[in-house]
């Protein structure tokens, strides 16, 4: 009894700081759908208002109908782009990552040196070589132009080399003991064991290929090939803001990303903390 007399206090106050902290998360959420469905005049009115009145799904029309905006086609291809990037790039990653972990050639310390160091560089500070390359390759105002440069990422390189660094030698040698090569072993053995960690960089590249912005307002010059991101901030102009509408796109193009973090939130923690396992 005395034991949860103590706890009480401090269980209470955890409960109170969490939920503090999930009105402050939450709080842009509830601001964003209240200006969706609200009309410009009350998005700009002095008085405030908790709830849209009247109530109004304009911003959600203005959004889809605007024929020099093609929002429908931009989400196609932001979705293109994401599904693709996800598992390519993270599959990449993973052969990459166990080839520098268990595969001993010459000059492999070497390689893992020169991918540490493409982290330390600016992703803006690489952009005018790729896009030369690209625009030289036929990319521009494509989707592969999008994809292609991001499919290589040299942080899941790193997390996947040290994930397998402390992969069991044991199951290794039994695979071997079968007549497995290092393919056969990674493809049936260590690729399999490997399913939060892929999960959770698989999420992680999907949020950011759908959130990516820069690089296909470069690339994307025609607006067939625009993303989400690209035809939202066409509702921002120094011309005119359509407010409603912009939010409205807010809300359209975040409900992706947050029905796959909650789908995949419990593999992130898991397979970021794989790569510190011990055997």
């Amino acid at each position: 009894m005395r034991k949860t007399t103590r706890r009480t206090p401090v269980t209470v106050l955890t409960y109170l700081v969490v939920g503090i902290a999930a009105v402050l998360f939450l709080a842009p959420f509830y601001f964003m759908l209240r200006a969706a469905l609200m009309t410009g005049t009350q998005v700009t009115d002095s008085n405030w208002h908790w709830l849209p009145d009247p109530f109004t799904l304009q911003g959600f029309t203005d959004l889809f109908d605007d024929p020099s905006v093609p929002m429908a086609g931009a989400l196609g291809n932001s979705f293109v782009i994401a599904i693709v990037t996800a598992p390519v790039s993270t599959l990449l990653g993973s052969m990459a990552g166990y080839a520098l972990a268990r595969i001993s050639v010459p000059g492999r310390g070497v390689v893992m040196s020169f991918i540490v160091v493409t982290l330390m560089i600016p992703t803006s500070a690489t952009f005018v070589p790729t896009f030369v390359l690209v625009s030289a390759m036929g990319g521009v105002d494509t989707l592969w132009g999008v994809i292609v440069p991001g499919l290589f990422n040299a942080f899941s390189v790193l997390l996947f080399r040290n994930f397998y660094l402390k992969f069991p030698q044991e199951i290794e040698e039994a695979g071997r003991l079968d007549g497995l090569g290092h393919l056969g072993v990674y493809w049936r053995l260590a690729l399999p064991n490997s399913g939060a960690l892929l999960a959770s960089l698989g999420t992680l590249s999907f949020i950011e290929s759908w959130n990516a912005f820069l690089w296909p307002l470069v690339i994307g010059q025609d607006p067939e090939s625009w993303t989400a991101q690209i035809a939202l901030s066409t509702f921002l102009t120094s011309q005119s803001i359509n407010l409603p509408a912009l939010f409205a796109g807010a809300v359209v193009t975040i409900l992706p990303l947050v029905a796959v973090f909650l789908f995949a939130q419990r593999y992130i923690v898991q397979g970021i903390a794989a790569t510190g396992m011990k055997d």
